[in-house]
């Protein structure tokens, strides 16, 4: 069946539609990563955007049970050159047109998306619309210029009650702000009792479930719509070890009197290389953003930079200077990318360890 994806700059792409045969209306970004498409369309950070695959071949190890990052994928549409129809891969469960159907959810192929991709650069992310070929675009242009985007995607995909996912170790509060299941691996791999829970949750709500440590989960949209949460980080901040990433790594910005701001075109792909610049490594990092910190807000903080995106020199990574908090821009559990982060959970970890023993001295000198 035909399909046609217009811009609110009225440009029109006319491709194949697979998947839902509804009509949808989202932001369109593009992600340049290779492979990983599961974990893409799966990644609540994305909700309500329509997603452009920069690589020209999607689906060609189909859909599978083990690689998502959600339940129900967020996303409002899916935009690829070419959609695989007869996978190859022994995990392979469902095609792409399969999943996307039982899931309610449209996609376009055989467009030029390199061209779509080079409108996004240039202009920065537009409104787009999935639509079918009787649709004027004219009257759909006039629609996208008329529709204002939600700002509630926090609220959309955070989980409504707390849950545990248990294990043996220390006890991690992880806010969920749109949480890939690829943290809660992390967590789980290393034996930490995990507690999740939702975006809105107060300061002493999370101290009453007598944590060790608190990290701040990826999510979608702007930092500056989630202001809850700000003041959670406020109430929570020296009183117990913090690590954020991505929205998690902008909230702690905010809650320290650091400002963000809008991307033209954000980060999106598997390979964007950030340089630490406590050791002067480089990593190839997993990363899927449209806002960042500004640098200049920082220097009136408590705030240091601790790692800078070496594409566009824009801030990846931050510590608290008097406090055990440190956050980064990227995704260290690679659902999908490098690994090349990973170890991040591990300081995590060894900063929570450092905590409670200089707790513990400090209770045992005051017993003496």
């Amino acid at each position: 069946m035909k399909k046609q994806l217009i811009l609110e700059d009225g440009t029109v792409f006319i491709g194949e539609g697979f998947g839902s045969d509804v009509d949808t209306i989202g932001e369109v970004v593009f992600n340049t990563g290779m492979t990983g498409y599961q974990e893409v369309l799966s990644d609540p950070s994305y909700c309500g955007q329509l997603v452009t695959l920069t690589y020209p071949l999607v689906g060609n190890y189909g859909i599978n049970r083990d690689d998502f990052e959600s339940i129900t994928p967020a996303i409002h549409g899916f935009i690829v050159k070419e959609a695989a129809d007869f996978p190859s891969n022994w995990r392979s469960e469902k095609t792409l047109d399969e999943y996307f159907k039982i899931k309610n959810i449209p996609g376009i192929a055989g467009i030029d998306t390199r061209k779509l991709t080079r409108i996004i650069r240039q202009h920065g992310t537009l409104k787009g619309a999935i639509c079918s070929i009787g649709e004027h675009p004219g009257t759909v242009v006039e629609r996208l210029r008329t529709t204002h985007l939600p700002i509630d995607q926090v609220k959309q995909v955070s989980t409504k009650t707390a849950y545990p996912s248990p294990g043996r170790g220390r006890r991690v509060v992880l806010v969920d702000f749109g949480m890939k299941h690829g943290i809660l691996r992390e967590l789980n791999k290393r034996d930490c009792d995990v507690i999740v829970v939702p975006y809105n949750t107060s300061a002493e709500e999370i101290i009453n479930l007598s944590p060790d440590g608190v990290m701040l989960s990826n999510g979608p949209g702007d930092p500056k719509d989630v202001a809850a949460a700000t003041e959670m980080i406020k109430g929570i901040l020296g009183r117990v070890p913090l690590f954020g990433i991505c929205l998690g790594h902008q909230l702690f910005a905010l809650a320290c009197g650091a400002d963000t701001v809008k991307l033209k075109f954000g980060h999106r792909g598997s390979n964007h290389p950030v340089k630490d610049l406590t050791t002067g490594k480089v990593a190839l990092t997993s990363q899927n953003h449209g806002y960042t910190v500004e640098a200049e807000s920082i220097e009136q903080t408590e705030l240091e930079i601790t790692h800078l995106a070496l594409n566009d020199g824009t801030i990846e990574g931050l510590k608290h200077k008097v406090y055990p908090a440190f956050t980064v821009q990227y995704h260290p559990e690679a659902s999908p990318g490098p690994e090349d982060a990973n170890h991040l959970f591990e300081r995590f970890l060894a900063m929570i360890e450092s905590e409670n023993r200089e707790g513990a001295h400090k209770c045992q000198s005051v017993q003496i």
